[in-house]
């Protein structure tokens, strides 16, 4: 490495340390959920946290993928916010067995639902039945945070497909077990209720349709919580819940005593040996991958850094150069790689190809390659940093649209579990043909580097700026050059705060923000994942492939 290329990694290595850092300054923060105060409140109880809960239940010195993270993070400001989206959600491992785990934050608004809560939890139960993996609830709630009422309760996507989702996943045999820790009230007493098995803490944990209050209201009945719907009324009157804990470390030993008992499930058999660190010093991604989005560098670079051994067997390896296709290993599991180049590349026709935009001979080679994994059965990692196809008039002449639609279908109909990656740029129908959130990914997670939107937030800018002008103009108005230069400022300012991968967390447009050094654990765990559900379709890509 010459003076000047050392002096750039170096450079690029301080800047993404210090996103890096910012992430897990970000994370620190937001795993206080609703603040030490009410931590302190929450103990004081004799409960647990949800993390708390969390980590006395997976299995010791195992790793707990965490998604959702920052579910809104920034929004909801005017309702005092709503950290992690007031629910802890990831997948773990429960006496050996993978499980997605769904825990209600009880410090943030008593544990209520906010919109995004609901989509939080709908994507937990994707995840479980995508994987046909057990799902396991630590309820804490208070039920529908009623100022939003109208954003959560009514529509297809909203709470009550919750409930439509037990109900499915129970005919499907996922096994789902919940846990009674705090408040469970109205419609959210029946997520419990039809789980497989419920149990119930003593003193803390009370279900009921409606509380004290409403019932006071309601029917003029004076009656307190703890008998209309606590520990001793629903396992020794009603017959509700199965299971009467006396604390919050009893209720979680009891769900690892069933847990260990479970009968095992047919494998999808994607291929995995010994795991191999790679030969090239992982550490080193942080120096080979440029901050600046427009910078390019070598994506095999960051690829050998990734797998096992360093070894990647490129497919087409001269042909259709803007993106990289080979097979792989990550951590052991075999894996068929989709990744953008973004370095200029000459091909053999003598042509210039700018880094990170797909061109047709691109998508050519990485549908055939799609195909064929799906054809191995091996699972496919993408691997984004795009800025979308290739535009002009000789692009569309040579079938660009075509080529494009033949891509997207491909990876739309694979049926091998796919992983999305964002590690830089993810712009327009870019997005879209690598396997963006739109597209089914087992997991989609981005890089504290990655930026998410139509276009990049320089050319949105200049674009809107147009409009602008053009509106300003037809209503007689004059603007100056200054007024201009203010002008796109503040657009771009906008637009970017909107390109964030925090913001995209934010709303769950991707799984969570991860460290560049943890690719590696987010990809194996998701495909032990994977591995416990079968194929059950056949891979057919449709007419457009002909």
């Amino acid at each position: 490495m010459n003076d000047q290329k050392l002096a750039a990694f170096h450079l690029n290595q301080e800047k993404i340390k210090q996103l890096c850092s910012e992430l897990e300054a970000k994370k620190e923060e937001v795993f206080l959920g609703g603040g030490k105060k009410k931590i302190e409140k929450h103990h004081a109880k004799g409960k647990m946290t949800a993390r708390e809960r969390i980590d006395y239940l997976i299995d010791d010195g195992s790793d707990f993928l965490e998604f959702g993270t920052f579910a809104g993070d920034q929004m909801y400001k005017e309702h005092g916010g709503c950290p992690s989206g007031g629910v802890v959600t990831g997948v773990g491992s429960v006496q050996g067995r993978l499980c997605v785990i769904v825990a209600n934050d009880a410090t943030v608004k008593a544990g209520a639902w906010f919109p995004i809560t609901a989509k939080k939890n709908l994507r937990a139960q994707e995840i479980s039945i995508e994987n046909k993996l057990p799902i396991i609830y630590l309820v804490d709630s208070a039920g529908v945070y009623l100022p939003m009422q109208d954003e959560i309760f009514p529509d297809k996507e909203h709470f009550g497909r919750i409930f439509r989702n037990n109900a499915v996943m129970s005919s499907e045999g996922i096994v789902q077990i919940s846990a009674i820790m705090g408040s469970c009230v109205a419609g959210g007493a029946y997520l419990p209720i039809m789980s497989d098995e419920a149990m119930i803490v003593e003193g803390t944990g009370s279900v009921f349709l409606a509380g004290s209050y409403l019932v006071r209201s309601a029917i003029g009945e004076s009656v307190d919580n703890e008998t209309l719907g606590g520990a001793e009324t629903h396992c020794e009157i009603s017959g509700v819940t199965d299971y009467k804990c006396k604390d919050d470390k009893d209720c979680l030993d009891r769900i690892r005593n069933i847990m260990d008992k479970l009968g095992s499930n047919q494998k999808a058999g994607y291929d995995r040996t010994t795991p191999i660190p790679p030969a090239k010093d992982p550490e080193e991604l942080l120096g080979l991958f440029p901050e600046d989005r427009v910078k390019p560098y070598e994506m095999l670079e960051v690829i050998e850094r990734l797998v096992d051994n360093s070894e990647f067997e490129q497919y087409k390896e001269g042909y259709g150069q803007s993106i990289l296709c080979g097979y792989a290993r990550i951590d052991g599991w075999a894996v068929g790689i989709v990744a953008n180049q973004r370095t200029v590349q000459k091909s053999k026709k003598g042509e210039m190809q700018m880094g990170g935009v797909i061109y047709s001979d691109s998508a050519d080679k990485a549908s055939r390659f799609i195909m064929n994994c799906n054809q191995k059965k091996i699972p496919l990692v993408f691997l984004q940093d795009v800025s979308g196809f290739m535009v002009g008039s000789r692009s569309e002449h040579g079938g660009i649209i075509k080529d494009g639609a033949k891509m997207v279908s491909a990876m739309a109909n694979s049926v091998v579990p796919k992983f999305t990656i964002v590690l830089g740029n993810s712009y327009g129908a870019g997005n879209y043909a690598m396997c963006g959130k739109a597209y089914d990914p087992r997991l989609i997670m981005a890089w504290p580097t990655a930026k998410m939107a139509v276009m990049s937030g320089n050319s949105a800018a200049q674009t809107l700026l147009q409009i602008k002008v053009s509106s300003l103009k037809a209503q007689g108005k004059e603007i100056t050059e200054e007024e201009k230069k203010a002008l796109l400022e503040e657009i771009k300012a906008k637009y970017e705060e909107q390109l964030s991968p925090y913001y995209a967390a934010a709303r769950l447009w991707v799984d969570d923000v991860i460290q560049p050094l943890g690719t590696r654990k987010v990809i194996s765990i998701g495909i032990a994942a994977a591995n416990e559900s079968p194929i059950d379709k056949r891979y057919n890509v449709g007419v457009i492939q002909t």
